[in-house]
């Protein structure tokens, strides 16, 4: 069974990895997906997915609502999907309006963000969540807050909402005190505390925030370097806060890499405090890895996966944030050890959560049949 999947853009960062790692442990002689990518996305791996026997589809992008629609039908007509799965949240609403034109059976639409006011995406979202039910059948999320907020209590509460939880490989993630310590030497961190973020440089990750709480870091311990990985909008606002708090030194740019393993094992703490998320992947491959997480309060508790995670208000001064990150980074750095086997056990890792995921493809498919045949 083909499974069109409408990944709009695909960029490094956690959506492409929940979705990559679904797909790479399905038994792909039963499913196999495609891939419906805006054409402006910067990081399709298209070379993985058609070994694994898979098609990559590029469409307007969404900006273009009419022409990316219009693809859309143009692909579901010709190739007669019965599954279409959309990760966009909020805008879920134009690939299951187009899928229930094109009399698509099962039509997903996943919840994997929420919104926050200080985001001037959040007007949209809260314009379009209401009507982002519509047109679909079934309803899934990464999370119980994503899904509440996404589509209602009542929604949720009545059971129509699958949960499915963001997934990562845990063995993959697990630490490896040789990788760490060959990473440290290579970008000569020996003696460093190394603080890391790895994401989207966006309003949602609260990208220049991120940049003045570790300024204040580096005025209490000389010796901390921020490992930053990543791209986005907010790049030019955040070099230039770097420099207005004379940081440039402490700071280690490494642009965007798909080798982000090593810098999970080298790093000693990371930082993500973001104004929302979903149920953040970075934050489950660090805690796996046994790095201590910094999050905001305004994620979900449901990414502290094995009692890893520290949760610090955005109301809280740069100098709270500073005290509490190199007191866990001394005080984990001695006992630095593997949590993939925890993360593993709290339902997080990609090879169980694979099957099941497509066991329900099969059940909503026989489930929509039996009710055409009048079942």
């Amino acid at each position: 069974m083909k499974i069109a999947i409408i990944v709009g853009k695909m960029d490094s960062g956690g959506k492409k990895n929940l979705i990559m790692e679904y797909y790479r442990h399905i038994d792909r002689d039963k499913i196999q997906f495609d891939f419906i990518c805006d054409s402006d996305s910067q990081a399709i791996p298209e070379q993985e997915i058609l070994e694994l026997g898979g098609n990559v589809y590029k469409i307007s992008p969404y900006q273009h609502i009419v022409r990316n629609m219009a693809d859309m039908a143009h692909i579901f007509q010709q190739n007669k999907y019965k599954v279409v799965h959309a990760y966009n949240s909020t805008m879920n609403l134009f690939p299951m309006a187009v899928a229930k034109y094109c009399n698509v059976p099962v039509r997903i639409s996943e919840s994997l963000s929420m919104a926050h006011e200080g985001d001037w995406k959040t007007i949209l979202k809260k314009i379009l969540r209401p009507m982002s039910r519509l047109y679909a059948n079934y309803y899934m999320s990464c999370g119980e807050d994503c899904g509440r907020w996404q589509f209602g209590n009542k929604l949720f509460d009545t059971g129509k909402v699958d949960v499915f939880k963001t997934v990562i490989n845990t063995e993959f993630n697990s630490y490896d005190r040789g990788l760490r310590e060959k990473t440290r030497v290579e970008f000569g961190w020996e003696d460093k505390i190394v603080i890391g973020h790895i994401g989207r440089f966006t309003a949602q990750k609260n990208s220049v925030h991120m940049i003045e709480i570790f300024g204040a870091v580096a005025r209490k311990e000389p010796n901390a370097i921020l490992c930053l990985i990543g791209d986005g909008e907010l790049k030019e606002e955040m070099v230039k806060k770097i420099d207005e708090l004379g940081i440039k030194k402490q700071v280690a740019y490494l642009g965007r890499r798909e080798d982000i393993q090593q810098f999970y094992n080298a790093m000693d703490c990371f930082l993500l405090p973001s104004l929302y998320e979903g149920l953040p992947v970075v934050g489950l491959e660090a805690e796996s890895c046994g790095l201590p997480m910094f999050f905001s309060t305004e994620v979900t508790r449901e990414a502290n996966a094995c009692e890893l995670g520290h949760f610090v208000g955005l109301d809280e001064s740069i100098d709270v944030w500073a005290e509490k990150i190199i007191k866990a980074c001394k005080e984990n750095m001695p006992i630095r050890r593997s949590h993939a086997k925890e993360v593993c056990d709290a339902g997080f890792d990609s090879a169980s959560e694979a099957i099941r995921l497509q066991n329900y493809y099969f059940k909503a498919l026989e489930k929509e049949k039996g009710q055409y045949n009048g079942k």
